[in-house]
């Protein structure tokens, strides 16, 4: 039994299922291996990278989907999908990939994405571009590391309880907008991502109206690094580990965001019934049988942890 790569949807062959095909495009039946080997995508990243307008860390590639190829094409500029291939972290790629799966089945909103198969079998993550709409224009979007006039270099300087200051000052709905923060706070810190600095989340104009947008770069580093380090990326409550139950909903949901009781119990109990999904997702992902029972391991001892197993 095969699953797709995309929907994780069981197909009877390698490959990808009809559904996934049609998130890609509506009407696209097939979809070819890239044409380069893992080698050689690094290289093609290396060799691009001054091209790129989406910068980081991590090796990128910018692609468009040719429907005449039934394939992606690497392109320089003007690519309506991000490319990343595998790099020093062990299963980065199957990492995201699942991650980023796991927030859309809790409700955050995320683009399109999930992997893709190079000629030599090796696994390249995709997400499609939010800032680009169908005519090609550009949708303004601004990280937090901009509004917070901050740098590359300066991105992990900055506290969570900033992150709520610029909520309010420029959100155009901040209490819609610091539900959905928190909710997205409380998946990272359940499953690993250490790594949510101010250049991971950013604002959209939607409709003349400013808000948090799409989610990207979800991953658990916890177990990409190789071992416990920190568990938020920013400060809370002047710390970055050992974040309790108090801090996290007392804190920062009910002091810091001003939720609500209804409004806490309401993602309590959305998680209380999704993280059993999530294991069941992780178990048929393409991570390793070794990654997979890490990501589980972390998963339910931070659930427990928040007493929601």
């Amino acid at each position: 039994m095969y699953h797709c790569p995309i929907t994780y949807l069981s197909i009877k062959e390698k490959g990808y299922s009809p559904q996934g095909l049609k998130l890609l495009h509506k009407n696209l039946k097939s979809l070819k291996p890239l044409p380069f080997d893992r080698q050689s995508l690094l290289q093609e990243a290396v060799f691009r990278s001054d091209k790129m307008s989406v910068q980081g860390v991590q090796p990128k590639l910018s692609a468009i989907l040719s429907l005449k190829d039934s394939s992606f094409i690497i392109v320089d500029q003007g690519g309506d999908f991000i490319l990343k291939p595998p790099n020093v972290f062990p299963e980065l790629p199957e990492n995201e990939a699942i991650t980023m799966r796991l927030a859309s089945i809790t409700g955050i909103k995320v683009p399109i994405c999930g992997l893709l198969y190079a000629q030599d079998n090796t696994l390249v993550y995709f997400i499609k571009r939010f800032d680009r709409l169908p005519n090609r224009k550009r949708v303004a979007v601004e990280d937090f590391a901009q509004l917070m006039g901050k740098s590359r270099e300066t991105k992990y300087d900055a506290s969570v309880e900033q992150i709520i200051s610029v909520i309010d000052r420029y959100c155009t709905f901040p209490a819609i907008e610091k539900a959905e923060f928190f909710k997205r706070f409380i998946f990272n810190y359940l499953i690993g991502n250490e790594d949510m600095h101010i250049k991971n989340y950013s604002l959209i104009e939607n409709q003349e109206k400013y808000e948090l947008a799409p989610a990207y770069d979800f991953v658990n580093s916890s177990i990409a690094l190789g071992g416990k380090t920190e568990e938020s990326a920013l400060t809370l409550k002047g710390k970055k580990s050992n974040l309790t139950y108090n801090v996290l909903f007392d804190y920062l949901g009910k002091e810091r965001l001003n939720l609500n009781k209804s409004t806490i119990d309401e993602l309590k109990n959305l998680f209380k019934i999704v993280i059993p999904k999530w294991g069941e997702l992780i178990e048929i992902s393409f991570l390793s049988a070794h990654m997979k029972t890490q990501y589980i391991n972390l998963l339910s001892q931070r659930a427990r942890l928040l007493s929601l197993i």
